[in-house]
């Protein structure tokens, strides 16, 4: 059942929109401000927005650029008593899926519902099917030692059902990695269901492992399947595992053992089939000692172990991985000189392949086709100054207190959605490095809700460690 979410200050256009839509037995949820709406996607799956232009607190259009780029999979679509061609035109090119003007049509919302709803599917079957047949994308790419030793693993590792627990830096590929062996394994046509452990809160997370009834909870409003049983057959990839609440990793540990789950509020057991790959950052064993991870379930996860080495340590990769990104966006490869390959190959890549991806991207638009020098490709790095692993030097662009997180040295040269997007990061942790890196109170501080901070630290990659500068999770 589509869950569809209705965003209007007018409770009755809120009511209306609803009974057309429970009529045709879609699930339907209300939030009488932009606000609410989105906190409300961020607790739940949500297929479909129809969403006010004239709202208190956020603007629609406000609205419908943070669902564009926090929920790129759901669709919108954008209504207003107030409509004008402008409007329209600027809420398509912001993402919306269409434009509806007040009053509402009845057949009119039934189809773009259907055609909205459609294409949302044809996307995910897109996805699912990329998933399971691999792309150019999806390639390990990459002649050193090191990378051929992590495929014989994954050819060996992929026949078998055994766990696999995947580590290494940010950046490095492990979800990459994750799908090759699910393409390569039998289960290779059945579902790739991955959980980031790290992006979803605490509180939320058991549901989104194993499902609930409804009524399990405040927000419960109808039953909803968990992450295990959707990849039933197939294998669930947990993301950054090292994040888990222990009472989650208890019923995991749980789940592997026996196979079976039970969904929150329900009495019954669901039988499981189910391939565990999992990931981290971290290092578990250190993990286990701190009491921050259970042992038991590190044993149990860590059957097949598989190391991702970071990108500085197979250096000689680095120029066959960026003539490949330069491929896939439609760059022929450059002959690099001497000098480029020598700044390529001494940088520290603190980013790793994430960076050299964005590198790549950059090139191809600021140097289409045509060869780039030592001078401009520096400028093109995050920090020129940053060689080998330690880097000392570079521009520095940090605020008091900020320790060692900057700002981009090249930010005046990008345009201002690239550079609004890298203070905005810059922001978000110098404010998690001072209130020490707790979610609820770094939200309080700037003004957001926890929710939305959470996505924007998805959006930006940024891995909340303990003990880091921005090392704790919400104090309850």
């Amino acid at each position: 059942m589509a869950a569809i979410l209705i965003i209007d200050d007018e409770p009755g256009i809120r009511h209306t929109l609803a009974s057309i839509l429970e009529d045709e037995h879609y699930h339907v949820e209300t939030a009488e401000d932009a606000i609410q709406g989105l906190e409300m996607l961020a607790r739940g799956t949500i297929d479909l927005v129809f969403l006010d232009v004239l709202l208190p607190r956020m603007g629609g259009m406000q609205a419908l650029e943070q669902i564009r780029r926090d929920w790129p999979g759901v669709e919108v679509v954008v209504i207003s008593g107030h409509a004008n061609v402008d409007m329209a035109v600027r809420a398509v090119k912001l993402g919306a899926f269409d434009f509806l003007e007040k009053p509402l049509s009845l057949d009119r919302v039934l189809t773009l519902c259907r055609n909205a709803l459609a294409l949302q599917k044809l996307r995910k079957e897109n996805e699912t099917l990329r998933a399971n047949t691999g792309s150019a994308g999806d390639e390990i790419i990459g002649t050193s030692a090191r990378i051929e030793t992590v495929r014989r693993l994954i050819r060996q590792a992929a026949a078998s059902d055994a766990r696999i627990l995947i580590t290494g830096e940010n950046g490095t590929g492990k979800g990459l990695l994750a799908r090759a062996v699910h393409r390569l394994s039998p289960r290779s046509r059945h579902p790739f269901v991955e959980v980031n452990c790290a992006a979803i809160p605490e509180s939320l997370i058991e549901s989104e492992l194993f499902g609930h009834e409804k009524g399990a909870f405040t927000d419960a409003v109808s039953n909803r399947k968990g992450r295990f049983e959707l990849a039933h057959g197939g294998t669930l990839f947990l993301d950054e595992v090292g994040d888990m609440s222990l009472s989650a990793q208890a019923k995991v540990l749980r789940a592997i053992q026996d196979q079976k789950i039970e969904p929150l509020g329900s009495e019954k057991t669901i039988e499981t089939d189910v391939r565990i790959v999992a990931a981290t950052n971290k290092n578990l064993e250190t993990e286990c000692d701190a009491g921050r991870f259970r042992q038991d379930l590190y044993f149990r996860l860590n059957v097949i172990p598989i190391h991702i080495p970071a990108l500085r340590d197979r250096r000689e990769d680095i120029i066959p991985l960026l003539n490949h990104f330069l491929k896939t966006t439609g760059n022929t490869e450059q002959e690099f000189r001497e000098e480029t390959r020598e700044i390529l190959e001494n940088y520290g890549w603190p980013g790793n392949i994430r960076e050299l991806r964005n590198l790549a991207e950059r090139i191809a638009v600021m140097y289409p086709g045509g060869q780039i020098n030592g001078k401009a490709l520096e400028a093109l790095l995050k920090n020129p100054g940053n060689r080998g692993t330690g880097g000392e030097g570079g521009p520095r662009g940090g605020l008091p207190g900020s320790g060692d997180r900057e700002l981009p040295a090249d930010i005046l040269g990008k345009t201002y959605n690239e550079a609004r997007e890298s203070f905005e990061k810059y922001y978000l942790e110098f404010h998690l490095s001072r209130n020490n890196g707790i979610i609820s109170r770094t939200a309080e501080a700037i003004g957001i809700y926890p929710s939305n901070l959470h996505s924007k630290l998805r959006k930006y990659c940024i891995v909340v460690n303990p003990g880091s500068g921005h090392g704790k999770r919400d104090e309850e």
